[in-house]
């Protein structure tokens, strides 16, 4: 009975231990208890292909899911931690083409949009969490971009900040 109940104190001993280390939260990530402040810099849209205000929203997602999901402090000067980087990608290409039963060339059936975003996350009191990594996600739709775009760059944001948030706060690969 005594060794059960020394084995249960060391489990909590140990667990003790851990949560004084990493914040854990109900949304997967396990932020190191000294992290309080990230500066999340302007993503720069270098492009080929370049939408106006991707840089602006791209940027402000990615605080905006930081800020919702975690006690950091999104901050412009000193941080703790730095998210920075450049949207290296944004390509319109035909997935599927549909036949057509005239002269004319075919037509796309279905188009991808796929934004691709470099980024480096950099926390000096844990290296090993930092890193640099390119991520890139699309969405597929049909007929024609224009009234579109703005919907489909929100979805794929979305899916960008998702994949970052979860590489730079839940470790997950």
């Amino acid at each position: 009975m005594r060794t059960k109940g020394i084995a249960l104190t060391l489990i909590g001993f140990v667990w003790l231990l851990q949560a004084c280390t990493y914040k854990l939260s109900l949304n997967g990530a396990s932020i190191p208890a000294n992290l309080k402040t990230l500066r999340v810099e302007f993503f720069e849209n270098t492009a080929p292909l370049v939408v106006n205000t991707l840089s602006q929203q791209f940027t402000e997602a990615l605080k905006e899911r930081i800020r919702n999901t975690t006690s950091l402090s999104v901050v412009n000067g000193e941080a703790d931690a730095v998210m920075s980087g450049t949207i290296t990608d944004y390509n319109i290409a035909p997935v599927s083409v549909q036949a057509t039963n005239n002269t004319t060339a075919p037509l796309a059936d279905q188009t991808r949009l796929t934004i691709t975003v470099n980024v480096k996350y950099t926390y000096d009191a844990d290296k090993k969490l930092s890193f640099e990594q390119q991520f890139t996600k699309y969405k597929d739709f049909k007929g024609e971009l224009g009234a579109q775009e703005q919907a489909l760059i929100q979805d794929i944001n979305k899916q960008l900040t998702e994949d970052i948030f979860n590489k730079a706060f839940a470790n997950w690969e």
